[in-house]
């Protein structure tokens, strides 16, 4: 995707320095700032403190941490010690230790001497082959707009509810949720999103704003217990959300309040779909709403809230009470029952065991039962 017309992924590998890129999430919307990761500690780090995040970057950013442990130490206990010290970063993006599981099976099965270069060569694989998922998913998801577009041309633009960050930000490049969007943007599809602000991170409001008007795509941002609302008045088309993590059920894992969103639409007869890349489905997990980790974040994140000022200086702010007990749930799970369908890189299917197993036969059927 481009920012003011310059085309950036959100994370790569500057040739001309040797170092792994990563835009830091955390100062957007307020400013483009871009850090290097040079170890495994930087790695590990930028994913816990969420300077990146989104399920399919983690992954990403995790693979680039193991060539950073690789080139420094090629040893087994180095190599299987980076991969553990990364998974314990985030618990639920099931992305995380897939991408771990197929950096370890490359690196470890060659001599010491040629795993750094084959640890980079597979980074860089993973990262473009998440562009091009994310591109399928994208054309998939935009065959859907086209055909609602076209069956209600009385009533456009196609609005369009998502909820958190699945734009680009959120992946290597193009995302997932939001690739159908930039797709029918650029289609000329006429369409507006409604955009949660997904307290307590405001992820919707300060990553997915960001994109979306950079990208020139008409967004409205809401509260997050304003969906409901809206769709009640009609003026919700579509709701299109992201994936942390999918059981093999069907179920889908995504920012806290997708759950409330899934059964407001549910209500109101509006279509909710998912999309969800394969690296994001998790075979092992046969039911998500029991099986699923759901990570707790610190209470600080609820207790404060980042803005900027009128004279340009950003501020964290505290906005409970100083002896209130926090809570900081930052995921919850959509039953299947509740999803439209999933848009994978493979098509669009009924969020179902079923479905889900054709997709991905020889994955499924090698997943404990």
């Amino acid at each position: 995707m481009k920012i003011n017309g310059e085309h950036f992924r959100s994370i790569w590998f500057d040739h001309d320095s040797e170092q792994v890129m990563v835009i830091d999430q955390r100062e957007l919307p307020f400013s483009l700032k871009c850090i290097s990761l040079n170890t495994v500690d930087d790695t590990s780090i930028a994913i816990n403190q969420m300077a990146v995040r989104g399920a399919p970057l983690i992954g990403a950013t995790a693979a680039w941490g193991m060539w950073l442990a690789t080139k420094h130490d090629p040893s087994d206990s180095n190599i299987m010690q980076a991969a553990e010290q990364l998974e314990s970063t985030r618990p639920t993006a099931i992305n995380l230790s897939w991408a771990l599981n197929r950096m370890l099976t490359i690196i470890l099965e060659l001599p010491q001497h040629e795993r750094a270069k084959a640890a980079k060569q597979h980074a860089e694989k993973l990262c473009d082959e998440n562009v091009e998922t994310n591109k399928r998913i994208g054309d998939y998801g935009l065959a859907l707009l086209k055909k609602m577009f076209a069956t209600t041309v009385s009533i456009k633009p196609i609005n369009i509810l998502t909820h958190c960050n699945a734009g680009w930000l959120a992946t290597v490049d193009w995302g997932t949720a939001l690739a159908p969007v930039f797709k029918a943007h650029e289609a000329g599809i006429d369409i507006h999103v409604w955009v949660d602000e997904t307290r307590p991170r405001n992820q919707g409001a300060s990553l997915t704003a960001w994109e979306l008007q950079a990208h020139g795509v008409a967004h409205t941002v809401v509260t997050d217990n304003a969906g409901g609302h809206l769709m009640q008045e009609g003026q919700v088309d579509v709701c299109l959300v992201g994936s942390d993590r999918t059981a093999r059920n069907g179920d889908v894992c995504n920012k806290v309040g997708t759950y409330l969103k899934a059964l407001a639409a549910f209500d109101n007869g509006v279509p909710f779909y998912a999309a969800v890349p394969s690296s994001t489905i998790d075979w092992s997990c046969q039911d998500g709403v029991n099986d699923i980790p759901i990570e707790h974040r610190p209470d600080s994140e609820v207790r404060f809230v980042t803005g900027i000022t009128n004279k340009g200086i950003i501020e964290q702010v505290r906005i409970t009470p100083e002896t209130s007990s926090v809570a900081n749930p930052a995921f919850d799970v959509t039953p299947s029952r509740l999803v439209t369908g999933l848009i994978t890189d493979q098509g669009i299917i009924e969020a179902s065991a079923e479905t889900l197993s054709k997709i991905c036969p020889r994955w499924a059927s090698n997943a404990p039962s």
